[in-house]
């Protein structure tokens, strides 16, 4: 069974949060530890030679055992009370003749020992040399724990060494104090209290909006095109996946609309027809086919119908081949101009009865890359629409150049214009901008929709552009054949 996001967020951020302050926990007691360490090193030495120096010029007692208390840290940092009775011992140089034992501080907690032994004690050998020394070693006899040591030299006038201060302190047995290893714990605790409090909101604020979008989306599989996913996390990948699925779902309701509102279309477009054929075969039935006047008009329009019928068939199913991917294609190097001609001599009535003029400008002999049939089509579908669009007397321009590694090839006619929020979906199938155009003026709706689909199933790619009262220009690109880069 899958874990929930808010879960996984949940625990992964915990887990991260608590490892790393692990990490910082470690460091911490190191840091912590060096700097206690190295403070009491600097007290317990600072302490050494404190007595020292008092006892600089005076007569030093024979007995090593003198006791010796600590009033008072002589150094900022931890302070702790470093020596306690015992904790310091006096040794006089040279140490007396016959004496097999030396005293050392209590904190050792260890007998007397020898005065070979004590002199190869490495701060007792730097003490002998005229400098203050430290040293930390565990004492088996103290359950080996940790003592600190501190040994100072006393000096006389000329600078020898009469004598030494040797302090002693243990160190407590986890390195830090009871006290000072209570409040790290507690702090440790706190930000672990911390962490979980803000792992918990942060994986609360990024699951929020995750789990509103996997609810949109369920309501739009479901259906429910209208739902739209937050966009207002706060959270600038989330708000972005938002935006997107809403774009997503927007597209859909767009396509649903088109969909429906092609079946529609395509419903009342094939009916029409159907309607017409059918009504003059009744008629015919009925005793029309008899009567030689009558029948002629009836069978014009029947046959009318047929064509229209049939261009209809033949214009969708160029879309669904082109939809598909299944359209043929004969791509050949072509001079588009050429072709552009061609087509306008073909066109000629049409032109001549809405005294158009049709004019091919070509700025520059280059062929471009394309079907010669399907380009056809393509200056068919765009100058017929100039035309009937286009206000009498008035002229027709095809003009034709290169524009880096296309073709351009731009119509445009003097016309009405097509209303700036009808420009952006004359491209659609059955989408008629001018309400008042009918279906015998209007066409299908379908050529735009076709002259799209073949251009871009040649790899190229149309724009239209329109200013009411001026006229409409449509233009579309094709990729430059590889012959004109060698011509250039």
């Amino acid at each position: 069974m899958s874990t929930p996001i808010r879960t996984r967020l949940t625990i992964t951020t915990l887990a991260v949060l608590l490892v790393g302050m692990g990490l910082a926990a470690a460091l911490a007691w190191i840091a912590v530890g060096r700097l206690y360490l190295e403070t009491q090193r600097e007290n317990l030495l600072a302490q050494a030679r404190t007595i020292a120096t008092a006892l600089q010029g005076g007569a030093l007692p024979l007995d090593g055992t003198e006791p010796y208390v600590q009033t008072a840290n002589l150094e900022p940092g931890i302070h702790t009370r470093l020596l306690s009775e015992h904790g310091a011992v006096l040794l006089s140089l040279p140490l007396p003749a016959g004496q097999t034992f030396v005293q050392v501080p209590s904190a050792e907690n260890a007998g007397p020992v020898t005065p070979g032994e004590l002199i190869k004690r490495l701060e007792i050998q730097q003490a002998l040399q005229g400098e203050p020394a430290t040293a930390i070693r565990r004492i088996a006899s103290a359950g080996n724990r940790r003592v600190l040591y501190a040994a100072a030299p006393i000096l006389v006038a000329d600078g020898s060494v009469v004598g030494i201060v040797y302090l002693a302190t243990p160190l407590p047995p986890s390195g830090l104090p009871v006290s000072l290893l209570l409040q790290l714990v507690g702090a440790v605790i706190l930000a672990i209290l911390l962490a979980g409090v803000a792992g918990t909101l942060l994986s609360r604020r990024i699951a929020r909006p995750v789990e509103a979008m996997a609810r949109t989306a369920q309501a739009v599989a479901g259906g429910d095109l209208e739902r739209q996913a937050p966009t207002d996390s706060s959270i600038r990948e989330l708000d972005s996946l938002g935006q997107a699925f809403n774009g997503m779902t927007t597209s859909l309701r767009r396509s649903e609309q088109v969909r429906n509102a092609f079946i529609a279309d395509v419903t009342h477009e094939l009916r029409t027809p159907l309607t017409v054929i059918k009504g003059t075969l009744e008629t015919l039935e009925d005793g029309a086919l008899e009567d030689m006047e009558g029948r002629g008009p009836l069978m014009d329009s029947m046959q009318r119908e047929t064509e229209r019928l049939i261009r209809l068939v033949n214009e969708m199913l160029v879309l669904a081949r082109a939809d598909g991917g299944a359209l043929k294609l004969d791509l050949q190097p072509l001079n588009l101009a050429e072709l552009a001609s061609s087509r306008c001599k073909y066109l000629t009535r049409l032109a001549a009865s809405r005294r158009v003029e049709l004019r091919v400008v070509d700025g520059k002999d280059c062929r471009a890359y394309g079907d010669a049939d399907r380009l056809a089509q393509v200056f068919d579908n765009l100058l017929d629409n100039a035309i009937r669009h286009a206000h009498e007397e008035s002229t027709v321009t095809i003009n034709i150049e290169k524009e880096g590694e296309e073709i351009r090839c731009a119509i445009r006619d003097h016309g009405k214009g097509i209303p700036a929020e009808h420009l952006p979906f004359i491209f659609e199938r059955f989408y008629r901008g001018d309400a008042s155009r009918n279906r015998q003026t209007g066409g299908t709706g379908l050529g735009l929709a076709i002259v799209r689909a073949l251009v871009l199933a040649q790899g190229g790619r149309v724009n239209a552009d329109s200013v009411e009262g001026e006229g409409t220009t449509v233009t579309f690109w094709l990729p430059v054949s590889e012959d004109c880069h060698t011509t250039d």
